[in-house]
């Protein structure tokens, strides 16, 4: 298989330097706008490897390294602003094509809070009978939420229940950056998207709607001694995929995010620094939220100084196979100092970027296999997992007390 990534940070960098270490695929093209960035992302990978220079938004760029490439599949590790135009040139390419988020929601216009407005990935799901007919796969939502935590919603409904009540992904983490007080450990870009904008809820016999940010605090417990961490309801692109294919009452998703994190992209909010509307500033035209991502430290260059653990999974309840209640967590641990040892990347990039390169080896051996615009659910999970507990990325399933209904 002759991959190509477009994106070169944090996650790019991950992909490459995992694929590297394992030994996989034909050709690793990896792109960015900054060619320096590129190059960087596949030093002292070897000869299998290459870099270019190309622009995320502009279709025929894109499009153009695809054929000059001889491309089979395309991984989109850019932000969600353009995630359509590297859909559409893998579209019009001919080529399978993979993201880790989907493409952008909008707000109701009136009531933001009760009623969705364009969903997350709305855009893609309107071409799926273009790729269909072509005989082409997009599959959407490929990295670790989503991604990772659809594939164990896949498992639990296939092989741990015989039917679902709630399924809501958990995500925590106890991870320390030295030297910061505010230091995202992930795109501050993509950070403020998903945290202020309405969160999204699915209920059966009520679909979709939105709530107030951060609403309906819990307190969850992780593991690995990561322990009791308060989470919120977040915009993600889970809640809009797991209701496709899986049967359930209610979905979900919340952060661990805690008080001063919330309480700084209130700030944010309130003075308007998360906008993506250009400001004139002595003569230049400039987004705010983009200098707020440009203010911040490169989430790709922190590893060094960070420690901890972090927690991405995916919490299930309903009637076991034995007809009686049944909880889970489905999740996956990563280390911080193992993940820099062993991969020189930071944990919640590395955590992120193993899940596509897992699908692709899928993809590339035929066991994944399917047309049109699909979530992680859609496939088959027990492949998928027993290939990552291969590569040594070990995943648990943590019995828990079923709650009252």
């Amino acid at each position: 298989m002759r991959v190509l990534v477009v994106g070169s940070g944090g996650v790019g960098t991950a992909v490459a330097r995992t694929v590297a270490k394992w030994g996989l695929f034909e050709r690793v093209v990896m792109a960015d706008h900054d060619l320096n960035r590129a190059q960087r992302a596949v030093a002292g990978a070897g000869d299998r490897f290459a870099a270019y220079q190309v622009d995320a938004g502009n279709e025929r760029e894109i499009a153009e390294l695809m054929a000059k490439e001889r491309i089979d599949a395309v991984l989109n590790a850019v932000d969600p602003r353009f995630v359509m135009p590297v859909f559409r040139a893998a579209l019009g390419a001919g080529v399978t094509y993979l993201d880790m988020a989907m493409s952008l929601s909008h707000p109701h216009p009136t009531d933001p809070y009760r009623t969705p407005g364009v969903k997350l990935g709305d855009e893609q799901f309107a071409q799926a009978v273009q790729w269909e007919e072509r005989g082409l796969m997009a599959l959407c939502g490929m990295g670790v939420e989503p991604g990772l935590a659809d594939v164990f919603a896949r498992y639990a409904a296939d092989v741990l229940f015989s039917s679902i009540d709630e399924i809501g992904v958990r995500d925590g983490a106890n991870l320390v950056v030295e030297g910061y007080d505010f230091c995202p450990t992930f795109s501050i870009w993509t950070t403020i998207e998903e945290c202020l904008n309405p969160p999204i809820v699915w209920e059966k016999g009520r679909d979709w709607f939105t709530t107030e940010p951060f609403s309906e605090p819990e307190t969850f417990v992780f593991p690995a001694g990561i322990g009791p961490i308060e989470c919120v309801n977040v915009e993600h692109e889970e809640v809009l995929l797991v209701p496709r294919w899986i049967d359930t009452g209610r979905v979900t998703f919340k952060y661990g995010l805690g008080d001063e994190f919330i309480g700084v992209l209130k700030t944010i909010h309130q003075l308007g620094l998360d906008s993506t509307m250009p400001v004139d500033v002595g003569g230049v035209q400039v987004a705010p939220r983009d200098v707020i991502a440009a203010s911040l430290p490169d989430p790709a260059e922190i590893g060094d100084r960070m420690t901890g653990l972090t927690c991405a999974g995916t919490w299930v309840r309903g009637t076991g196979k034995d007809g009686s209640p049944r909880e889970v967590y489905l999740h996956h641990v990563a280390d911080n100092a193992q993940c820099m040892s062993e991969f020189g990347s930071q944990a919640v990039v590395w955590q992120t970027a193993m899940n596509p390169i897992v699908a692709l080896e899928l993809i590339d051996n035929g066991i994944w296999a399917g047309t049109g615009v699909l979530g992680p659910e859609a496939l088959p999970a027990e492949p998928f997992l027993d290939l990552l507990a291969e590569h040594g990325a070990a995943w648990a399933c943590e019995e828990r007390t079923p709650s009252p209904v």
